[in-house]
């Protein structure tokens, strides 16, 4: 039941993205005005099609202000493809490289939109032709995200963190240096630079990008050339990045900026994927790790499945034995006895006080949202189907190896995202990008 890798919460990132991607192929169309706003390929990759109907899905997720310079709405479309191609290419090398995702994982997060959205499974699916979806399409995307998520987890599962890393990042906390205890916006601007660019192309982002820091230095608003002169995503906000914790930053962004105070420009610095630019908008001190954590007790109740038959029986079986636990014909305690298949049967399915972090994602995501004294539906983890039932939670102050462990999981994310960008350059320099037509 505890964690034995760092595992995403899947299903929570599946419920975040679940109307972001899909996968249905679209045939070509000729580019003619009656085809104007007709759905058709906008890129092949590895002969999978990205459509317009992908892209504009993406779009509609942005929230766009209706103010928004119409040059700077142009642009968008492309940015939003990049990212799509970005997910595209992750999505095939998960699959090329073994991973799957079950039926019954994509079944529990169907269920978990519905629940969240105060509906049953099939008032749900009632529901997704208003959005433009069919059922396929949606449990596509949810399938997408889940393995998407796997794929950072098993990435994130290859990551080492070791002990001196963990003092390193102690002694930058004691010395007030410390990315996690330093919050950070940054504003950035992106001028490409290509995988095997010629010389005279990388001189000319180079040059492009030193201009844009001079004008920044001399005082033009940064907002505007971000957007006039970034191709990241975010350049129609002016290439604001978010208020985030430093190390939450690529290593080489807070590395650039370390010494740079509210209001300084830091660049060009040189990535795999271009020059960048930024500009430190906020920079103050943060509380972290915090000291005092939320432990809960908690029981449950573990029947083991091995396969996706044996994962429906077992939530069948739960669900029924949760009716007879909440209506009070029998108590948690003496169902854990009865039936877990848990080592801590033997007491009433008791695991103590735990931690954040303690338990795998999809348990913990699943407890943390209890009340307490409620219990749980059927939750589906890598160890089989539980129910949970919250007894008490409480405040306490960490442990000095609680704090280590704290420390661990903030140097170990940084790395995991660093291993997916990382990732997703190898992978679309490996593939195959046929552009079609452009998305409008």
């Amino acid at each position: 039941m505890n964690k034995s890798t760092p595992i995403a919460a899947a299903v929570a990132a599946a419920l975040a993205a679940a109307m972001l991607l899909t996968s249905a192929p679209v045939a070509a169309q000729p580019r003619t005005a009656a085809a104007a706003t007709a759905d058709y390929v906008v890129v092949l990759i590895n002969g999978e099609p990205i459509t317009l109907s992908d892209v504009r899905r993406r779009l509609a997720e942005l929230n766009l202000p209706a103010d928004l310079p119409a040059a700077e709405r142009a642009a968008l479309p492309q940015r939003v493809l990049e990212r799509l191609i970005d997910e595209r290419v992750l999505l095939q090398w998960a699959r090329e490289s073994g991973l799957r995702v079950e039926d019954s994982a994509v079944d529990a997060a169907e269920a978990e939109v519905a629940r969240r959205n105060g509906l049953t499974v099939a008032q749900l699916r009632e529901r997704l032709p208003s959005a433009g979806l069919t059922v396929t399409t949606f449990r596509d995307n949810l399938r997408n995200e889940l393995l998407l998520q796997r794929l950072r987890e098993r990435e994130a599962a290859r990551v080492r963190v070791t002990e001196a890393d963990i003092d390193a990042a102690l002694r930058e906390q004691q010395e007030g240096n410390d990315p996690a205890r330093t919050v950070l916006e940054l504003a950035h601007v992106l001028i490409p630079v290509p995988e095997n660019a010629r010389a005279e192309d990388e001189a000319r982002a180079r040059a492009l990008a030193e201009d844009v820091t001079r004008r920044a230095r001399a005082g033009e608003d940064f907002a505007a050339l971000a957007r006039q002169y970034s191709r990241a995503p975010e350049a129609a906000q002016g290439g604001r990045l978010g208020l985030r914790t430093a190390d939450r930053y690529p290593t080489l962004f807070w590395e650039a900026v370390r010494a740079a105070r509210s209001g300084d420009i830091v660049g060009p610095l040189r990535s795999g994927a271009g020059f960048h630019v930024l500009q430190v908008l906020t920079r103050r001190a943060a509380d972290w790790p915090d000291p005092v954590v939320t432990q809960t007790r908690v029981r449950h109740i573990l029947l083991r499945a091995s396969d996706e038959a044996a994962q429906r029986a077992a939530s069948e079986r739960l669900r029924a034995l949760r009716e007879r636990i909440v209506s009070g014909q029998i108590t948690f305690e003496a169902a854990a006895r009865e039936v877990s298949e848990d080592g801590s049967a033997r007491d009433g399915g008791l695991l103590g006080w735990a931690s954040p972090g303690l338990f795998v994602p999809e348990f913990e995501q699943a407890m943390d949202a209890l009340p307490v004294g409620s219990v749980s539906a059927p939750v589906v983890t890598r160890f089989g189907v539980h129910l949970i039932e919250v007894l008490e939670r409480r405040r306490v102050e960490r442990s000095a190896r609680e704090q280590r462990e704290a420390v661990r999981a903030v140097l170990r994310q940084r790395k995991a995202d660093e291993a997916i960008q990382e990732l997703v350059r190898e992978q679309r320099a490996r593939a195959f990008i046929e552009q079609r037509e452009p998305p409008q």
